[in-house]
C-alpha cells in the first residue's frame, strides 16, 4: 500500500458521520437552517473526496492509495484499515455525487427534518465506508451500519405500504449479511495467520472445498444487494415506496456495493473458486437481462418498471465480472459508474412527477408533456442514456461488456453466441419498455380524472440542477469514455491478469466435458495452455 501523511480517507468517511450528531443540536422549527447545513456538509465532502484523489492519487499505479491503517479493537484483531484503488475511487466518487445530490433533492421533506438529514449523513458515511475498508470486519461494520438508515428512511418517509417494503429490505439485506461475516471469520481463521486484513486474506491457500463454499456464501450475500436473480424481490417493493431521494441512492449506490464486493472478494481474495462460478455468473447475467426486461414491461408502476429495469442492467455487471478479461471487468465497473447516474436521474424525475400527480400509476398519466415540458426533456434524455443511445454512457457501458466476453479466450464460441444472442433479447426490449413508459406518461390525451398541482408547475430550478449535474457526466462519459476509464483502467487489467492466472492450473484438474461445454482450452495464450491442449485431446480420444 501506498501511505500518505494526511489522513485523508478517514476525514472523508467520518466527517459526515460526526457532522450528522450536530444536526439534533439545531431546533426542529429551523428547518430551513437543517437543510442547509445537510447540504453543505454533502458538498463539502464531495469536494474534499474531489481535491484529495486529484492531488494525491497516482492513476498508473495498482496498488492501493491513500493508505491507513490503526488499531482500533486491538482485542478483536480489528483494525481501521482504508485505502483506494481503481476500484473503489470511481465508486466513492460516484457515491459523493449522488448522495449530495439526493440531500438537495429531498429539500421539501418537512417530515421530522433533523432524523431525515441525520440518517443521510450516516448513510453517507458507511456507504463511503464500505468501498474503502480493507479489513473484513471493518467492511462488515459499514455494510451493516448503511442497512439501518435505508430501513429507517423507507419505514418513515415511505409510501402507503412502506413498512412492509422496509421489513422486506432489512430482512433480506441482514440475513446475507450473516453470510459475509461467517465467510470472513472462515478465510481469516483458516491456517496458522489469524487475520483480518483483505490483501492478506486473498493471498492465504485455500483448499477446493473450503474455498467454492466461501465463494457459494459470498454470492448469496452480494446477490441479494445486486441484486441477482432469484435474490432480487425487495427491490421492487423498496423504490416503489421509498422517497425519490433513497431511491437515487438505492439505485445508485446501494446496489453497486454488491457488484464491487463481487470483484473485490470474490474474484481477488477466491480467484481459483471463480473459475468454477464463473460461467453461472454468466448465465445468472443473461437471466437477469431477460427477466428484468420483461418484468419491466409488466409494470403498470412507473418506479417498479424503472426497479426492474435496474435488475436487467445488472446483469450486464455478471456477465463483465465472469469474462476473464480486463475489458470486460472494466466494462462491468464501467456500467456500474453509468447505471448510478442513469438510475439516480430516472427516480429522481419520477419523484419530480409524483410530486405534481401524486401517483405513479402510468395509467391515470397522459399527455403532461404539455403541461410539463422540461421534465418530460431531462426524462427523455435520462431514458435514451438508460436504452444505450450511443454518445451516452449506457452505450458505452454495455458495448464493453459485450466486446469483453467476446474476445474472452475463456469460452467456446458457441457459449459466447449463445450469451451475446440471448442479451440482445434483452437489449431489444429495453427501448419497448422505456419508450412505452414514455408514452404512457407524456404523450397522448391528457387524463381529465389527474389532478395536477398547478402551483408547481414544470420543473423548478432546483430540479432542473439536479437532473443536469446528473446528465452531463452520462453524456460526457458517452462521448470520451477515457474520463471514467482511466480511473481502473490499470486496475482491471491487474484483476484480470491475478484471475486468469488460475485459469490454466485449474482447467487442468477438470474433465474435458466442462470445457468442450464452456471453456476452450486451446485458445489460452500461455505455454500451460498449450500443454493443456494435448492432454485433453489425449484424454477425449479414449
Amino acid at each position: 500500500m501506498i501511505s500518505t501523511q494526511f489522513p485523508w480517507l478517514t476525514t472523508i468517511i467520518l466527517l459526515p458521520l460526526v457532522a450528522a450528531f450536530v444536526i439534533p443540536l439545531i431546533p426542529a422549527q429551523q428547518s430551513k437552517t437543517i437543510r442547509w447545513y445537510a447540504l453543505g456538509v454533502g458538498i463539502a465532502d464531495f469536494v474534499l473526496m474531489v481535491y484529495a484523489f486529484w492531488r494525491n492519487y497516482d492513476f498508473q499505479n495498482s496498488t492501493f492509495q491513500l493508505a491507513e491503517s490503526y488499531p482500533w479493537v486491538p482485542q478483536l484483531g480489528l483494525n481501521w484499515s482504508v485505502a483506494v484503488d481503481g476500484l473503489s475511487l470511481p465508486l466513492v466518487l460516484l457515491t459523493g455525487l449522488i448522495t449530495t445530490l439526493a440531500i438537495l433533492a429531498a429539500w421539501n421533506v418537512t417530515n421530522k427534518p433533523r432524523l431525515f438529514y441525520f440518517l443521510m449523513l450516516a448513510m453517507y458515511s458507511a456507504q463511503i465506508g464500505v468501498f474503502a475498508a480493507q479489513d473484513i470486519l471493518l467492511f462488515f461494520l459499514m455494510w451493516e451500519l448503511e442497512l439501518v438508515p435505508v430501513y429507517l428512511l423507507i419505514s418513515i418517509w415511505g409510501g402507503s405500504n412502506r413498512r412492509y417494503a422496509a421489513t422486506k429490505f432489512i430482512l433480506y439485506t441482514a440475513a446475507a449479511s450473516i453470510f459475509i461475516l461467517v465467510a470472513g471469520l472462515a478465510m481469516a481463521f483458516y491456517g496458522d495467520n489469524v487475520t483480518f486484513d483483505m490483501a492478506s486474506l486473498g493471498l492465504k491457500q485455500y483448499p477446493k472445498a473450503f474455498e467454492m463454499l466461501v465463494y457459494a456464501g459470498l454470492l448469496i450475500a452480494f446477490g441479494v444487494k445486486l441484486p441477482i436473480f432469484p435474490l432480487h424481490t425487495w427491490l421492487p417493493d423498496a423504490h416503489s415506496e421509498a422517497s425519490a431521494p433513497v431511491s437515487m441512492i438505492l439505485a445508485g449506490v446501494l446496489l453497486k456495493m454488491g457488484g464491487y464486493a463481487l470483484i473485490r472478494m470474490n474474484i481477488e481474495m477466491l480467484p481459483n473458486a471463480h473459475i468454477y462460478f464463473a460461467p453461472v455468473l454468466v448465465i445468472l447475467g443473461i437471466v437477469n437481462i431477460i427477466y428484468g426486461a420483461f418484468a419491466a414491461f409488466a409494470q403498470g408502476n412507473l418506479k417498479r418498471r424503472l426497479a426492474y429495469s435496474s435488475i436487467a442492467h445488472m446483469g450486464f455487471v455478471l456477465i463483465g465480472i465472469a469474462s476473464f478479461t480486463d475489458l470486460g471487468i472494466g466494462g462491468a465497473v464501467l456500467q456500474m459508474v453509468s447505471h448510478g447516474l442513469i438510475a439516480a436521474s430516472l427516480f429522481f424525475l419520477s419523484g419530480v412527477t409524483y410530486e405534481r400527480t401524486h401517483t405513479l400509476v402510468m395509467e391515470k398519466m397522459g399527455g403532461m408533456a404539455k403541461q410539463m415540458p422540461k421534465v418530460f426533456a431531462l426524462f427523455t434524455a435520462a431514458s435514451m442514456a438508460s436504452l444505450g443511445l450511443p454518445g451516452m454512457s449506457g452505450f458505452v457501458g454495455e458495448l464493453t461488456v459485450f466486446l469483453g466476453i467476446t474476445t474472452s479466450d475463456a469460452y467456446s464460441s458457441t457459449f459466447k453466441f449463445v450469451v451475446l444472442l440471448l442479451a440482445a433479447v434483452g437489449l431489444i426490449l429495453t427501448p419497448i419498455y422505456l419508450l412505452s413508459m414514455l408514452r404512457e406518461v407524456f404523450y397522448g390525451e391528457e387524463n381529465s380524472g389527474l389532478i395536477i398541482e398547478e402551483y408547481l408547475g414544470d420543473a423548478k430550478p432546483r430540479e432542473i440542477f439536479i437532473a443536469v449535474c446528473l446528465l452531463v457526466p452520462i453524456i460526457g462519459i458517452g462521448l470520451y469514455p477515457k474520463v471514467a476509464t482511466q480511473t481502473y483502467d490499470v486496475k482491471t487489467v491487474a484483476v484480470a491478469a491475478h484471475v486468469r492466472h488460475a485459469l490454466p492450473v485449474i482447467a487442468q484438474k477438470q474433465s474435458p466435458n466442462l470445457y468442450a461445454g464452456l471453456f476452450t482450452a486451446p485458445s489460452l495464450a500461455s505455454s500451460d495452455a498449450q500443454a493443456l491442449v494435448g492432454v485433453v485431446q489425449s484424454i477425449s480420444t479414449r
